[in-house]
């Protein structure tokens, strides 16, 4: 399989965007957070990071460790890792300029994530990134990714009719799935699992990062017309 199919222009109602690995990429310092909490918590940190992405942290460490499985836990837990380790972050190669023509446009859009509040904006507030007018966050379901209530709320908060096409962007197998599930169509970014991860969880697309998505026309009516170019083929 390569990176080389045609350009091909697809019309959305409305984009729904994940958050880490999809417009940035904390992977370095998330290694250290959880090295961290992992000691602090008597649970090895290999075990943790083998799962642990694009899931909740709650949900994990209901697992791992029941007894820090609250919410006001994750919050302050999830809050410093920004703080301690910011410089470790940077943004997914095409993220911005993406965002940056969706909000020029007035084109309607949101994130998604597995992360709590304080994780989204401390990330947003380090690397200057735009903050979304519609946020769905750890706290705001009762289930995470793979469950696909995350972005139904999404959907929902974008003020989306049941028949409208709305798109996913993700990275994650779990959040791949969850979009799935929840009716959207969706772009599998190559950026923290494997090809083979991101292919088997059977998203619309496959793309090495957000540098191959671009919008090509936001109508009156909101509806957003987006270039994807260069993802994955199989080999003739």
């Amino acid at each position: 399989m390569e990176y080389a199919a045609p350009p091909v222009d697809v019309t959305f109602n409305g984009l729904l965007f994940d958050m880490d690995g999809t417009i940035i990429d904390s992977t370095a310092a998330v290694v250290k957070h959880w090295t961290t909490i992992g000691s602090e918590i008597g649970v090895d940190p290999e075990v943790i990071l083998q799962t642990s992405h694009g899931r909740r942290s709650i949900d994990m460490l209901k697992i791992l460790a029941p007894e820090k499985a609250t919410l006001e836990y994750v919050q302050r837990m999830e809050g410093m890792l920004p703080k301690k380790y910011g410089a470790d972050a940077v943004e997914i190669p095409g993220a911005r300029a993406l965002l940056d023509q969706l909000i020029a446009a007035k084109a309607p859009w949101a994130i998604v994530t597995s992360g709590t509040e304080p994780l989204v904006h401390g990330w947003l507030e380090v690397l200057k990134l735009p903050h979304p007018e519609h946020l769905v966050t750890a706290e705001s379901v009762e289930n995470g990714k793979p469950d696909p209530a995350c972005y139904k709320l999404g959907w929902s908060r974008l003020g989306m009719p049941g028949n409208a096409n709305v798109l996913v962007l993700e990275d994650s197998p779990a959040g791949i799935e969850a979009g799935k599930a929840a009716g959207c169509k969706v772009i599998g970014l190559v950026t923290s699992h494997t090809m083979e991860q991101v292919v088997a969880a059977q998203p619309d697309w496959v793309v090495r990062d957000l540098s191959s998505v671009k919008m090509v026309s936001c109508g009156d009516d909101g509806r957003v017309t987006l270039r994807i170019s260069d993802a994955l083929i199989s080999k003739a």
